[in-house]
């Protein structure tokens, strides 16, 4: 499959004019492919924006999640009435290109668990400017977590070798599939090409020979990026960045006047039932509005809460602020410079 690396600006501009809507303005980020843009000013916390692009004759879901750097399940929850194999030509398919910041610092590494998305805000000596830089990524299974906590990137390695724990191998015996000791570096290793080791022992961020599955819980705990992905990140990466983990599957933020809600499923081992994430919800929105007053839509809030589709969603009422809308794409837009 070609793997398209797109440019936001050209995008975003061609699909502007071609709705006639030049007043909107909208964030142009030099190193864009849909992963990169600039931080918000103080108070706000929503970047990027909602895309919907129509589907082509060969497209399945997965072929646009990876085109535009998202998820399988990311891709598939925004749009549940999509069939995933076969959106068919001119179907269009909602691109959630758009983010409510992790909560925490802005700085160094911060993956957030139930969204399957990291975050990457680096330090200005990278000479990036002040942007954030976000990438989907694969998890844990749910017997397998991927820990959640304060730790570092403590080792880079360039092709590494493979050397399965005991716990895998022997998962794997039971299954008649005999894993060696170690997998060198090539196409059959399952960490790719590209691997930094956390501070938390035998976990790592890396990529892949399996690109298909990124934005699933589908690993033994780490975390794993697309190819492509993970090489940009592991050039800007260095030894010593502090990586935050999270639980967050509620997501609360303002962009100018109004307040945004993004809520994700929560882990299965959560046990977190639709009334106690509603309660996350309330006491989310409620926290944002002891500073800033605003009047809520609850019943949106529901909706929200029911939905699960990670989408940024605005839920107060009184915004003096217009929110931002969705560009319409065309295959023409999304082509490369």
């Amino acid at each position: 499959m070609n793997q398209l690396y797109i440019s936001l600006s050209r995008v975003r501009r061609a699909s502007l004019h071609l709705l006639g809507v030049a007043g909107l303005v909208l964030a142009l980020p030099a190193l864009a492919q849909y992963r990169s843009y600039p931080l918000p000013p103080p108070g706000n916390d929503v970047v990027g924006q909602l895309l919907q692009y129509p589907a082509q004759q060969e497209d399945t879901l997965l072929d646009i999640a990876r085109r535009f750097s998202l998820g399988q399940d990311e891709i598939i929850q925004a749009n549940p009435q999509v069939d995933k194999w076969l959106p068919g030509k001119g179907t269009p398919v909602l691109l959630s290109t758009q983010f409510i910041l992790p909560r925490g610092a802005r700085q160094g590494i911060i993956l957030n668990v139930p969204e399957m998305r990291l975050y990457y805000f680096p330090p200005a000596s990278k000479g990036l400017g002040q942007q954030v830089i976000t990438y989907p990524v694969s998890i844990g299974r749910m017997d397998w977590n991927t820990p959640i906590g304060m730790t570092r990137v403590v080792r880079k390695d360039k092709d590494p070798a493979w050397y399965p724990p005991a716990s895998i191998k022997k998962e794997h015996a039971e299954k008649g599939d005999i894993l060696p000791d170690v997998v060198p570096a090539g196409p059959d290793n399952p960490l790719g090409q590209h691997a930094m080791r956390l501070g938390f022992s035998s976990y790592l961020i890396h990529g892949t020979n399996n690109p298909w599955g990124i934005g699933m819980r589908v690993t033994h705990g780490c975390v794993r990026m697309y190819p492509e992905d993970v090489a940009q990140l592991f050039g800007w990466v260095d030894v010593g960045t502090p990586v935050e983990i999270l639980n967050d599957p509620v997501k609360i933020g303002w962009l100018g006047d109004a307040l945004y809600l993004e809520v994700h499923e929560p882990l299965e081992e959560s046990n977190a039932s639709p009334e106690r994430l509603y309660e996350m919800a309330m006491q989310a929105v409620l926290g944002a509005v002891a500073q800033r007053p605003a009047r809520i839509s609850w019943a949106r809030v529901r909706e929200i809460v029911a939905q699960q589709n990670g989408v940024p969603t605005p839920i107060s009422l009184d915004n003096r602020q217009t929110p931002s809308g969705t560009v319409q794409m065309t295959p023409e837009s999304a082509r490369l410079n």
